[in-house]
């Protein structure tokens, strides 16, 4: 690229010299062009190391049309901006994202004191009084819901090319191996080629246009938003657009800038009237660059910045850089994390059918394991891009978001679907991507403390169904989602499973253990012996979000009970993980003697009449009975309460309790049918679990690869990519002495008779590495930073391998 450019250079500025003919400038320069083409876009064809090209080319979405809306688009992003590429012709649109565009205040409120109504409504329920408890909490505990105030999209450029002439050859696609879109097409004998890549080392998103002919780029690029904005003009070559977000100025929020700086190689630029027009360019660079005045740390005290000197520092620093050096940069960045995990499940033949034909064939009924690995690696690609060190964490839409009044607010709800976020972060080896999670909830812990002690008349921090960038923790909206102060609990699991995964005692005593500590806090202050069965219960809480009809009135429906399954195995997890990290930390306290003391005494889940695991404290008839939660089932995952070796009496209600809901109609939203992949991994049923991967792609996957709720929602990306790990290898067991129980292709579908994957991450600290072939285990490699025991599980046969620090142990005999 750079010695085209000094040819063009030095072509305009030699005086004095004879010149060629201008047929054989002409020629020359043609002949300089292809160099500048061909030399840029063969970077675009880095390579996963350690992969053949089969697994290259399977780990790319591609189309041969343009999207045609939103859910079509391709999403990139570096963790604070993203945005979705269209791919159109004549005009191309860039849908963009900055993390922190919110709109703002008021937020929900606690209601104090509310902590008597709770007790009347206790009472209310022991009698069997639940639709009078359900009416007494809502009107005395429940604060409104407030919405729309809602994460926000940042705004579009769009770009309006000059071209006449019929398309042809076209394609699109994203490829995942280094984290950069690309369209390219030709008209009238020129190939045009337009890359889209979100640098996070220069906090920047890169586009990139080229063509095969001098001359050949001509557009007018303009920025925009639906609303809440301003856009000027700034020297030649850059455009800027700032505002506030609100809802119809109202829930007035975050103060945005984005900048755009246009660099054309040749021809000529104009800029005015909010626009930059670019005629006859060889090739373009563009890049946009965002701040806003949030402040993770302290949200109601914006940052004092100056956002439009924030924005052209990015574009300034970037520009002085090559491009060539901008864009390795960028892929060794994305590439320290995606390459960590290598994964094939055979049919790399599948690879030459563009992506949504493949999908069309999956809802046919055809089989396609490689589009099941892709998939797998898409929701790694979506972490990676929507989730970074110091970053905000990946909220419902991950940072994709195309509407003002996203559907709930595009918000963390804290009842399955932020978590969910996070279940592959550890196995799928991108611990970092986890850290952004860890801090937001540390943050919720001052104003969780403050709605412990408000409402609840409680010690510690509690949060519940749902909260965003405000870092509020009021109980909200209906009894039916909203009375459910467990989310903080469940939250505290991933701080505790970090550790398991990494053995980082610095963060399990500075991090971990004073989180639980303080959710175990709350939650033993919440509890309340049960008169009927003299065990500690939660209560009242909803069972998130279904209902029952009551007992004494068999046509009215309540939703809050005292000792839900879930509030109990929640509260179960809690307490075990604070003893196990006080134990590690060697703590004995009169804290920690409560807690096992509290333990003890915990009620645990029933089974009832018809052998299902009960969701609540009693049988009683659901009213919906193919809800899309599956609350009752956390103890066998996300949690490990229930496993066939610890607690088998428990594994055949649970299977009960799956078949019947999806047998009136359950798993019906994407993020539902991921969990369920998880079930039936967990409880090693291969063909179900395959059967429901399949359903998540035939039923609940946009041509885009992204999941349907419906709407949008990334946390059935992230779910499905958890449950196919899931699959392969499980490690949330232990021996009788605290060893790690590895077990390698609990669930593999007989689908994927033989296949491969590299880099797993087993509790422990373990790296492994799994081949297999003809539905048998070839090979197991393994690696830990320090001299570790762990078992190995493989189907009926368990084998102890010790394993050295910092050497990969490789296993081929197993017996």
């Amino acid at each position: 690229m750079k010695e085209a450019f000094q040819f063009q250079s030095r072509m305009k500025n030699r005086s004095g010299i004879k010149r060629k003919s201008t047929a054989n400038i002409k020629a020359m320069a043609v002949c300089f062009s292809l160099i500048f083409f061909f030399q840029y876009n063969a970077m675009a064809q880095t390579s996963n190391p350690g992969t053949g090209s089969g697994v290259e080319d399977n780990n790319k979405l591609w189309y041969l049309e343009p999207a045609s809306d939103w859910m079509e688009a391709l999403p990139i992003g570096n963790g604070k901006i993203g945005a979705m590429v269209f791919g159109g012709v004549e005009q191309e649109k860039l849908q963009l994202n900055e993390e922190s565009v919110w709109a703002g205040p008021p937020i929900p409120e606690n209601r104090v004191g509310a902590y008597k109504s709770i007790e009347k409504a206790r009472e209310l329920i022991f009698q069997g009084d639940y639709a009078e408890s359900d009416k007494l909490v809502q009107d005395d505990v429940m604060g409104p819901r407030i919405a729309p105030r809602s994460y926000q999209p940042l705004g579009d450029l769009i770009l309006d090319f000059k071209l006449q002439g019929v398309p042809s050859n076209y394609r699109r696609e994203l490829d995942i191996n280094n984290a950069i879109a690309k369209t390219s097409f030709a008209v009238n004998g020129v190939n045009y080629t337009r890359e889209y890549f979100s640098s996070a080392i220069d906090d920047a998103i890169v586009v990139v246009l080229t063509a095969d002919k001098r001359n050949s780029i001509s557009l007018e690029l303009k920025m925009q938003r639906e609303a809440d904005f301003e856009v000027a003009n700034v020297g030649k070559n850059r455009l800027k657009m700032w505002g506030q977000a609100s809802q119809k100025g109202k829930h007035l929020g975050v103060k945005y800038e984005t900048q755009m700086m246009a660099m054309p190689k040749g021809g000529d630029i104009k800029s005015g009237n909010g626009t930059i027009s670019i005629s006859n360019a060889n090739s373009v660079v563009l890049f946009i660059a965002a701040a806003t005045d949030y402040n993770a740390a302290a949200p109601f005290s914006p940052l004092t910045q100056n956002l439009s000197t924030v924005c052209a520092t990015k574009l300034k620093k970037a520009a002085k850089r090559s491009l060539n050096k901008l864009k390795e940069d960028h892929i060794a960045d994305y590439q320290k994390y995606f390459n960590r995990v290598a994964l094939d499940l055979g049919g790399l033949k599948e690879s030459a059918r563009p992506t949504n034909e493949r999908l069309e064939a999956i809802a046919k009924g055809e089989d396609d394991p490689a589009l099941m690995a892709l998939y797998f690696q898409y929701g790694r690609y979506l972490l990676i891009s929507s989730s970074r060190p110091g970053s905000l964490p990946a909220n419902l839409q991950g940072i994709w978001n195309d509407h003002l009044a996203a559907p709930w607010n595009s918000d963390y709800h804290t009842n399955i679907n932020m978590q969910m976020n996070y279940w592959p972060a550890e196995v799928t080896n991108l611990s970092e991507c986890h850290e952004p999670f860890f801090d937001f909830i540390e943050s919720l812990v001052p104003a969780g403390q403050k709605t412990a002690k408000e409402v609840y008349n409680s010690d510690g921090f509690v949060v519940h169904h749902t909260t965003d960038v405000w870092h509020w923790t009021s109980p909200i909206g209906k009894v039916q989602y909203g009375m459910w102060p467990m989310g903080g609990a469940w939250c505290t699991r991933h701080f505790m499973e970090h550790y398991n995964f990494n053995g980082d005692r610095a963060f399990l005593k500075g991090h971990a253990y004073p989180i639980m500590k303080e959710s175990a806090k709350f939650l033993l202050d919440w509890l309340i012996k049960d008169p009927r069965s003299g065990k500690l219960v939660s209560g009242p809480s909803t069972s998130p979000e279904n209902k029952f009809y009551t007992p004494k009135e068999p046509e009215v429906f309540a939703n809050l009970d005292m000792g839900n399954a879930m509030d109990q195995e929640i509260i179960w997890d809690n307490f075990t993980n604070v003893l196990e990290a006080a134990e590690i930390l060697k703590i004995e306290d009169e804290f920690v003697a409560r807690v096992k003391e509290a333990l003890a005494n915990l009620s645990l889940p029933k089974i009832g009449s018809d052998g299902r695991l009960m969701e609540w404290s009693q049988e009683f008839e659901e009213v919906d009975k193919g809800h899309r939660h599956l609350s009752h089932l956390y103890g066998l995952y996300p949690g490990n309460q229930f496993t066939e070796n610890k607690t088998p009496y428990y594994i055949d209600a649970i299977n009960r309790s799956i078949e019947y809901r999806l047998s009136n109609g359950g798993g019906h939203t994407g993020w539902s049918r991921a969990w369920i992949i998880n079930f039936y991994a967990r409880l090693g049923n291969s063909e179900k679990a395959y059967e429901n991967i399949k359903a998540l792609l035939a039923k609940s996957t946009a041509k885009n690869l992204f999941d349907y709720h419906p709407p949008f929602q990334i946390d059935g990306n992230f779910g499905g990519t958890a449950g196919i790990a899931e699959t392969l290898m499980q490690s949330h067991e232990t021996d009788e002495s605290g060893v790690t129980i590895i077990s390698l292709l609990p669930a593999l579908p007989s689908e994927w008779p033989t296949g491969s994957v590299s880099g797993l991450k087993a509790r422990g600290g373990f790296e492994v590495d799994v081949v297999w072939r003809n539905g048998a285990l070839e090979s197991v490699s393994i690696m830990s930073k320090e001299d570790k025991k762990c078992k190995l599980q493989i189907a009926d046969v368990t084998m102890s391998v010790e394993v050295s620090a910092g050497s990969k142990q490789t296993i081929t005999e197993f017996r």
